[in-house]
């Protein structure tokens, strides 16, 4: 099985500025604009199951790295405008998107992580454009590792292995609604926009709940078209399409965070496809990091059939509030493939 994955920030202001001088509005309406990103480099061996060990420096392997504008305006009586435009980039070759060409035939268009505008009110918010979707945030709040594409195996089985679409729906309305005590619900469509009838709609939806220490979702997605599908040639032979589920849970311990995340996803085509994927992970504190740990197994049958486990351990050192170094281990397995072995030490910024 395959996977995937300056100038000075002084020298941006200007670029601040001028955003914020074209989105001011009127003298009676109060709105703000921001320059914001995240820039994640690794450095070691890394090697996937049935690979080749490759010594590399690369970009977004705990954190995709990217740089973003958003912006609000406070329309009066408890309304207000949005907007948020993020684009991914890899720092080790100055490109942008996350995945190289030589890597997918498929790239991502330059806004790919977010390209929405909305409103927000005592209804909830309502965003129109490219949207993040309701399964990848339960997927990454519900493992130690977040949102690691490079070494959280709840997101590398999910997002790199079995999972068609995207983690963001272009052409797409979401719904986030208000808490309900410690509930949310948030719902998301996305138009196939293709005048055949077998390119079809993109639903999503979860519920999230945090009372306490304890944390907990469900998740499901519909996909029936592959607008958003970066790192593949087609889908299936026949495809009708994909159908994925999962709960996930958490609870703080204080001297320890437990988590536990089980999934189904299931592919309708010529040959049908079924991967049953589970994960449970811990994170504890130890001086001003954290130690990281998860375990997670997705079981194949089918058109593809195996078992893919995945084993991650790390330290997270705070150096401020904006500025942390990791090393992590990650053991990779897949029925009949030799493992794969990946050591990484890295250094990640937010600004």
């Amino acid at each position: 099985m395959t996977r995937h994955p300056r100038r000075s920030f002084a020298a941006l202001a200007p670029l601040a500025l001028a955003a914020a001088g074209a989105f001011s509005g009127t003298a009676h309406a109060q709105s703000t604009v921001k320059l914001y990103g995240l820039l994640d480099m690794s450095a070691g061996t890394f090697q996937n199951a049935g690979g080749t060990k490759l010594t590399r420096a690369e970009s977004g392997n705990f954190s995709t790295s990217f740089i973003g504008f958003s912006g609000n305006e406070d329309l009066g009586g408890g309304l207000s405008t949005l907007f948020a435009i993020e684009s991914f980039l890899r720092m080790d070759t100055g490109q942008s998107g996350r995945v190289a060409v030589d890597v997918s035939p498929r790239t991502d268009v330059f806004w790919a992580r977010a390209a929405n505008v909305g409103l927000s009110g005592s209804f909830g918010t309502a965003r129109l454009g490219r949207n993040t979707t309701p399964l990848f945030i339960s997927t990454l709040i519900f493992n130690p590792f977040g949102d690691s594409f490079g070494f959280s195996p709840s997101i590398r089985q999910y997002y790199t292995a079995a999972l068609l679409g995207d983690s963001g729906w272009s052409n797409s309305l979401r719904y986030d609604s208000p808490k309900f005590g410690g509930a949310s619900v948030t719902l998301l469509g996305s138009l196939g926009e293709n005048s055949s009838k077998s390119v079809g709609k993109n639903i999503g939806g979860n519920v999230l709940y945090f009372g306490g220490p304890f944390a907990a979702t469900f998740a499901y997605q519909d996909v029936k078209n592959d607008l958003d599908f970066r790192f593949s040639t087609a889908l299936p032979a026949g495809f009708v399409d994909q159908k994925t589920w999962q709960i996930g849970a958490s609870y703080d311990l204080g001297m320890a965070k437990l988590y536990g995340q089980y999934g189904d996803v299931k592919t309708t085509a010529a040959a049908n496809t079924e991967a049953k994927i589970s994960q449970v992970g811990v994170s504890a504190p130890i001086s001003v990091g954290s130690f990281l740990a998860s375990y997670g197994q997705a079981k194949y049958t089918g058109a593809t059939v195996g078992t893919s486990k995945t084993t991650t351990i790390g330290y997270d050192y705070n150096l401020s509030k904006r500025t942390d170094v990791y090393a992590v281990y990650l053991n990779d397995k897949f029925t009949a493939l030799t493992s794969g072995n990946t050591f990484a030490l890295g250094l990640r910024h937010t600004f």
